[in-house]
């Protein structure tokens, strides 16, 4: 028999359709997973209050609800849509719940977590901010989000935040982030292209922006008196006019990453930031020398 004669079928038609099963967690499966035994409240009484759900395929997790000395879930690589019952751990302290399918905040159980410090949702389907009330949370952690445009007031939800990622989400613009506690924000892999809305972060010690638009640094602002490392890697600053606002940060930058902008193909471009941070420490990789400075110094007499 030929080859042509041969039933020969296409890859499409070997190929099974697999389906996904998603299952209600079971005090059986979380009984399994529960470590860290520590005193309860009382301290009369012990209680695990670590549990680690993770990649169990879960889409229902209402038999948590009764595991009330529990301090940090992971319900990472699941299934889950709606962490409602989570309302019932109000000593929960640390939350990770990436890969799964969160679509809002909106009627999720985090008004009622009041001691909540630690909370990521990265990998799911968050499109904004609305309805996240934690008056307690340090870390927030949103990245592969779908979230296109942030407006944070100061208020009761976010008094103290310390750290907030919003990686790889669609940002293209930064409007009234108004968070005085911030220290440590990444906004990298985005479309950002100016940073006009930073100007109220006067506390921010890390500023994470690789992988933007951004073709100057207006917006940075002589309030940020603590901005030590600030990351413009891969954006689009082109010669040393755009760097003019750097010179309100000088006092306290210690390290600049600007590597794969086209500014960096100049000969000189070390030296063109050094006119404006003389106290910078490190450029990209590598620390600045004592001949950079040197020349930092001559250029600065010359001119």
């Amino acid at each position: 028999m030929s080859a042509s004669d041969e039933d020969v079928s296409g890859p499409d038609e070997l190929e099974e359709e697999v389906e996904i099963k998603s299952y209600h967690l079971t005090k059986e499966t979380i009984g399994q997973q529960l470590s860290l035994l520590c005193r309860t409240g009382n301290g009369l009484a012990h209680a695990f209050v670590k549990v680690d759900l993770q990649d169990k395929n879960l889409s229902n997790i209402s038999a948590l609800s009764s595991y009330i000395h529990l301090c940090y879930v992971d319900i990472s690589n699941n299934c889950l849509t709606d962490l409602s019952p989570l309302a019932h751990l109000n000593q929960l302290l640390w939350l990770k719940a990436d890969n799964n399918s969160v679509a809002s905040f909106k009627g999720q159980p985090f008004a009622h977590l009041r001691y909540l410090q630690w909370l990521s949702l990265a990998m799911n389907h968050v499109t904004e901010l609305d309805g996240l009330i934690a008056p307690s949370l340090e870390t927030l952690i949103l990245t592969g989000n779908s979230i296109q445009k942030i407006k944070l007031q100061q208020s009761v939800s976010f008094t103290n935040l310390v750290t907030l990622e919003l990686r790889r989400n669609g940002l293209e613009t930064i409007e009234d982030l108004n968070l005085p506690h911030l220290r440590h924000l990444f906004l990298a892999q985005n479309n950002i292209k100016c940073l006009e809305g930073l100007e109220k972060l006067e506390r921010l010690m890390t500023l994470h922006l690789r992988d933007n638009q951004i073709d100057n640094l207006k917006g940075l602002s002589a309030n940020m008196k603590g901005l030590q490392y600030l990351n413009i890697r891969g954006n689009k600053i082109f010669n040393e006019n755009a760097l003019q606002s750097l010179r309100l940060v000088s006092q306290s930058m210690q390290t600049l990453v600007v590597s794969e902008n086209p500014l960096g193909e100049t000969t000189d471009y070390r030296i063109c930031i050094l006119v404006h941070l003389p106290r910078l420490e490190r450029i990209d990789k590598d620390p600045v020398s004592r001949e950079e400075r040197a020349d930092e110094v001559k250029r600065l007499r010359n001119s």
